[in-house]
């Protein structure tokens, strides 16, 4: 092989041997190890119009002009060379051969440049070729790895050693190379330029797991104590296989969070952020953490973290729950209604976990409790008692809440039972009330004397009080007429009106009252006949007078009282029907209602006179117009 390094350069000059000028051939570049050698072949060419008295040649390092001295690496002539070069350096080509071959042994880092070759053909033929050989002095072999590993994909990893040493030969191994899926190992030899160069290629499959494992490569020399190795770290690509978040949130408003996002993938992954399907965030890196300050409720709702790179991409979902108290409910307006009518109250609100939502009125519990976002309250055929605050109460866990609605119900006059005429010390005192929304009007009418009374005739003392829904109204008469009191009593407002009949309610009082002391006095005047006639009999027959005997008094007839009904009755039948209030009525009484004694109370109307002793009331007397 090295025959052939000299041969072929000579043959192809003298082909050109009528055109040669000066010229030379020997390789760019070569390269070998550290401590070993180097040959550089060489040949060279003059012009065939130049008469050689003597072939000679000089070597120089580093540049070509002998004015500026540079370093001498071999001359035919003497044995003087530069000290670094002393002992190292021979000649293997023939000079006269114009053969210029040059050895260089036992090389070091140091020896690593240009080297240019000078021919010395005696007398003025000298010159100093510009064309140089760069020499590459190595510490360590050479290991090509593709620009781009990816996993999954078949790699060749070479190394390579330089052999332009015919001295040594080189031997070459792999190793760290268990964990491997299958690999393989070849030989290779590739000669260039006349240079040479040992190559062992690993062939394997690289996954990710292989990405940063470390692989080397060693030469040796036979028979020598020099060794090199050189190891790589593998840069296997791949898309990303591990995506890692947080697990399923459940968290407070108003706190801050966050949320961690970890990627295995080579390279560095491209690392966006969703909330369902709105981009929150996006950024570059194996991880990424996405900071939600003072979270509200509408940031609950399912994260994604999609992770790609040119490889690939993967991604990984988590849902964030965002708990918080129920906001303040949302309820119907105010209503009025008219009573029989019905009402459908909603209530709605927000909450999580979802609340409970009750109803109350004026503070009392009246529906069922349920856990929902919406709850209906139905009142059907609403009655005047519906009439008041409806409030509802939401509560879950972590708090509550509550909105009001006022329901005004509007009805018809309701008579109430309290409704009467009294005897008082200074006449008679008759009182309506009534319940009625909106607030109904009051007059009073005595049919007997034809006059009706209302709050347009103050002279009759009308008062008329309302509290709520309920209002009050009364007269005071100085005398009750001769014909009797008969007072009837209208109400009435846009719904309707009602008319009652007021009963004397202390009238039968004061006659009750009559009666039992009347009844009292009689049993009185009973029991001291009694005690005489027993003491007379004693006397008698004490005395032995005879047995005359003292006439038994007849007992006092049974008195039978009638249990009072209050009762509260609408207006029935004809327009002059009315109902009583505050007990019952002359026409309407029944005979066995009431049994009186017969008694004689000639004085009756002496009593009711002197009952009102007060002449000088300030009442109005009723007069007729």
């Amino acid at each position: 092989m090295w025959i052939l390094q000299f041969i072929l350069p000579v043959l192809l000059l003298a082909l050109k041997g009528s055109l040669a000028q000066w010229t030379v051939w020997m390789p760019k570049d070569i390269s070998t190890m550290r401590n070993s050698c180097v040959v550089i072949p060489c040949t060279f060419m003059f012009p065939s119009s130049v008469r050689p008295y003597g072939v000679h040649g000089i070597w120089y390092f580093g540049q070509p002009y002998p004015e500026l001295y540079p370093p001498v690496v071999f001359k035919s002539r003497t044995e003087i060379v530069h000290e670094s070069f002393k002992d190292r350096t021979k000649l293997l080509g023939d000079l006269k051969q114009r053969n210029c071959t040059l050895q260089i042994s036992n090389i070091g880092m140091e020896h690593s440049g240009k080297y240019y070759f000078r021919a010395d053909l005696g007398s003025s033929n000298v010159y100093t070729y510009p064309d140089f050989s760069e020499v590459k002095v190595l510490d360590q072999p050479i290991i090509n790895v593709p620009e781009e590993v990816v996993s999954g994909s078949p790699l060749d990893v070479t190394c390579y050693v330089p052999d332009n040493c015919p001295d040594m030969t080189p031997e070459m191994k792999w190793f760290n190379i268990e964990g491997l899926e299958d690999p393989e190992i070849s030989s290779d030899y590739i000669e260039d330029s006349n240079t040479a160069v040992m190559a062992a290629v690993l062939s394997f499959t690289p996954s990710y797991f292989h990405n940063g494992k470390v692989l080397g490569c060693q030469v040796q020399y036979p028979n020598t104590s020099l060794s090199y190795e050189r190891l790589i770290s593998l840069d296997v690509k791949y898309a990303p296989r591990e995506v890692e978040v947080n697990e399923s949130l459940d968290v407070m408003e108003g706190i801050n969070v966050y949320l961690s996002c970890t990627v295995d993938s080579n390279p560095p992954p491209r690392i966006t952020w969703l909330q369902e399907d709105t981009l929150v965030w996006e950024e570059t890196g194996q991880n990424s953490t996405l900071v939600l300050m003072d979270i509200k409720p509408n940031q609950e709702g399912l994260y994604t973290c999609i992770a790609d790179n040119d490889y690939g991409s993967k991604n990984r979902s988590f849902y964030l729950a965002v708990k918080f108290p129920p906001r303040d409910p949302s309820v119907n307006s105010s209503l009025t209604v008219l009573e029989g009518s019905s009402v459908i109250l909603h209530c709605s609100t927000e909450g999580n976990p979802v609340p409970t939502l009750t109803w109350f009125k004026d503070g009392t519990l009246i529906s069922n409790i349920v856990a929902s976002d919406l709850s209906l309250l139905e009142i059907p055929d609403i009655s005047y008692e519906g009439d008041g605050e409806y409030r509802c109460l939401a509560e879950n866990e972590h708090g509550r809440a509550s909105s009001s609605i006022n329901i005004t119900v509007e009805y018809a006059p309701v008579f109430l039972p309290e409704s009467k005429c009294t005897l008082i010390r200074d006449g008679i005192q008759c009182e309506c009330i009534a319940s009625a929304n909106p607030e109904p009007a009051i007059q009073f009418h005595l049919p007997d004397l034809n006059i009706t009374i209302n709050e347009t005739e103050s002279q009759f003392n009308y008062y008329s009080h309302t509290d709520g829904y309920m209002t009050t109204s009364m007269i005071k008469l100085k005398e009750k007429p001769s014909s009797g009191l008969h007072v009837l009593c209208t109400v009435s407002n846009m719904y309707g009106t009602e008319t009652v009949k007021l009963e004397l309610q202390q009238e039968k009082k004061f006659i009750l009252a009559v009666v039992v002391g009347a009844i009292g006095g009689v049993v009185v005047i009973a029991f001291i006949i009694a005690a005489v006639c027993y003491i007379s009999r004693s006397h008698r027959k004490e005395n032995g007078a005879g047995s005359a005997s003292f006439s038994q008094q007849p007992e006092n007839p049974p008195i039978l009282y009638s249990s009072v009904k209050h009762n509260l009755r609408k207006k029935v039948g004809d327009e002059n029907d009315y109902q009583n209030i505050g007990g019952l009525s002359e026409s309407n009484q029944r005979q066995d209602d009431v049994n009186y004694a017969s008694l004689d109370f000639s004085g009756r109307k002496a009593a009711e006179a002197s009952a009102q002793t007060d002449s000088g009331s300030d009442y109005t007397e009723i007069k007729t117009k």
